[in-house]
C-alpha cells in the first residue's frame, strides 16, 4: 500500500458517522457483554453470501481449520444468495435474534447499522493486529471505533473476452469513452453483443452512473457530496448526460433489463463466461461468479481487464477507481473474544490464500497479494494499488436510505430511458430520507 494513496470512503465514512452519531439517541453500540472463557464452549452463527462453489467449500474448510485450532468454538455456517442476504439482514438487526457474525460492507452503511444497538464495538479485541491490513480496513470504523473487519477488497472495472475482441479486430482495450463506443460498434458489426448488464437486480446499473460521476467530478467534489448527502454539483448532472448519451449508442445485450446479475447461467456474468457478450462492467468477483455458470472451466484464460475509460474534459482523475470490500461484524449477542478471534483468523495469510484462490476478490491482507492466480485479477489489483484514490461504492459511502434511494433512482432511469437524469441527482435527498433522523 502506497503511503500517498487516499481511500475516499475513509473521509466519507467519518463524515457520515458524524451526522449519524449527532442524530442518534443511543449512538454507538457497546462491546458484547458475552465472553468466552478458556473452558467454556460457544457457538457462533455466521451469515454470509458464499452460497456457491468454490467459496462455499473454502469457507467450510476454513471453519474446520478454525475449530481445530479453537476446540471450544463452533461456527454454524448460514450461507445465503446475495440478494436474499441483503433482504434478511436489516430485519434481523431490528429483531431480538440477530446472527452472531454477519457480512457487511463498511462505511456509511455500517454507520447506519451501528444505530441498531446490535453491532458490537470490537476495538479492544482487534486493535493489536488490524493495523497490518492497511488503510482500506478503516472503512470498518465508525466514530473511530472498530465495528467490523474486511476479509477481501474489491475494484470495479471492465472484464472482457480476449477471443471476442480479436474476432472484432480490436487490438487493445479502449482508454476513452469514444474509443469504447467505437469498439462496441466493431463488435456489433461482427455479430457480437458488446456489453453485458444485469439490470434486473438493479445494483449493476449504479456502477455505470457512479463511474461517469467519478470521471466528471473531482475527488474533493465527490468527498463533499457523500459527506453532505447532496449530489447537486453540476458534474453529477453532467454524468447523467454522459450516461444518457452512452446508452443511446445501444451498447448492452438484448433484454438487459430482464437479465439478472449473477445468479444463473443466463445472467450477465454467465453471458460473459459463456462468450455471449464481449464485456461487462463488474467487480473482481467476476471470475469466481462465472466459474459456477459455465461448463468451460478454462474461460478465465480468455479474460482480460481494463479500467473504466476516461471522459474527455472531465475533472475526475482517470486512474481513480470505484470499489469497496467485504467484511464481517459481530453483534452484541456474540461471545467475545471468540467472534473477534474468528474475524482475525479470516485475515491470516494462509486463510487469505484460500479465500483469494476461490476468486472472492482482492486480499484484505496485503501479504497475500501474490496469491492471485488469474492474470486479469492481477491487472485489476495493480490498477487498484496504483489508483490515486478509491471511491467507495456510493450506496455504501452514503447512509443506508439515501444509498438505496440512489440505486433505485439509477435503476428506474435505466428502465425509463425517456426520464431525465435529475431524478438520479435528487434521489439522495428525496422524500424518505431526513438527515435529522438518520434515514
Amino acid at each position: 500500500m502506497h503511503r500517498k494513496r487516499v481511500v475516499l470512503g475513509v473521509a466519507v465514512a467519518a463524515a457520515a458517522a458524524t451526522v449519524l452519531a449527532a442524530c442518534s439517541s443511543g449512538g454507538s453500540s457497546s462491546t458484547s457483554s458475552n465472553s468466552s472463557s478458556s473452558s467454556g464452549k460457544v457457538t457462533l452463527s455466521w451469515w454470509n453470501n458464499a452460497n456457491t462453489q468454490p467459496l462455499l467449500g473454502v469457507f467450510n474448510n476454513v471453519i474446520k481449520q478454525f475449530e481445530t485450532a479453537h476446540p471450544n468454538i463452533t461456527i454454524a455456517n448460514v450461507p445465503m444468495q446475495n440478494e436474499q442476504f441483503k433482504t434478511k439482514i436489516t430485519p434481523a438487526l431490528r429483531g431480538n435474534a440477530p446472527p452472531d457474525i454477519y457480512q457487511q460492507w463498511g462505511s456509511g452503511q455500517q454507520a447506519t447499522q451501528v444505530q441498531s444497538g446490535k453491532v458490537a464495538d470490537i476495538s479492544s479485541d482487534v486493535s493489536p493486529w488490524i493495523g497490518s491490513l492497511g488503510t482500506p480496513a478503516t472503512e470498518w470504523q465508525t466514530n473511530g471505533k472498530w465495528y467490523g473487519v474486511p476479509y477481501d477488497l474489491h475494484v470495479v472495472g471492465f472484464w472482457y473476452r480476449k477471443d471476442l475482441f480479436q474476432q472484432a479486430g480490436i487490438t487493445s482495450p479502449p482508454t476513452t469513452i469514444p474509443q469504447l463506443e467505437s469498439d462496441d460498434a466493431a463488435l456489433r458489426a461482427h455479430g457480437i453483443q458488446p456489453i453485458g448488464l444485469g439490470s434486473k437486480d438493479g445494483w449493476p446499473d449504479a456502477f455505470w452512473w457512479e463511474y461517469f460521476a467519478i470521471r466528471e467530478c473531482s475527488q474533493s467534489t465527490i468527498t463533499q457530496a457523500m459527506s453532505s448527502v447532496n449530489l447537486s454539483a453540476a458534474c453529477f448532472t453532467k454524468a447523467s448526460a454522459d450516461l444518457d448519451a452512452f446508452v443511446k449508442t445501444n451498447p448492452f445485450q438484448t433484454a438487459f433489463l430482464a437479465t439478472p446479475a449473477q445468479s444463473v447461467p443466463n445472467s450477465s456474468v454467465g453471458l460473459l463466461a459463456n462468450g455471449k457478450v464481449a464485456m461487462e462492467l463488474q467487480g473482481d468477483w467476476e471470475p469466481a461468479a462465472g466459474a459456477g455458470l459455465t461448463s468451460d472451466k478454462n474461460f478465465t484464460s480468455q479474460l482480460g481487464w481494463f479500467p473504466f475509460p476516461a471522459v474527455p474534459g472531465g475533472a475526475g482523475d482517470p486512474k481513480a477507481v470505484l470499489g469497496g470490500g467485504d467484511g464481517y461484524s459481530c453483534t452484541t449477542s456474540a461471545a467475545e473474544p471468540a467472534c473477534a478471534e474468528f474475524l482475525q483468523f479470516l485475515t491470516t495469510p494462509a486463510v487469505q490464500k484460500q479465500i483469494i484462490g476461490a476468486g472472492a476478490g482482492l486480499p484484505a491482507n496485503p501479504a497475500a497479494n501474490s496469491d492471485l492466480a488469474v492474470p486479469a485479477e492481477q491487472n485489476a489489483a495493480a490498477a487498484n494499488a496504483a489508483a490515486p484514490y478509491i471511491a467507495e461504492y456510493f450506496d455504501t459511502a452514503l447512509p443506508t436510505t439515501p444509498g438505496q434511494n440512489l440505486d433505485n433512482a439509477v435503476a428506474k432511469w435505466f428502465a425509463s430511458p425517456e426520464a431525465t437524469g435529475s431524478g438520479i441527482t435528487s434521489s439522495v435527498t428525496a422524500p424518505g430520507y431526513d438527515a435529522k433522523h438518520c434515514g
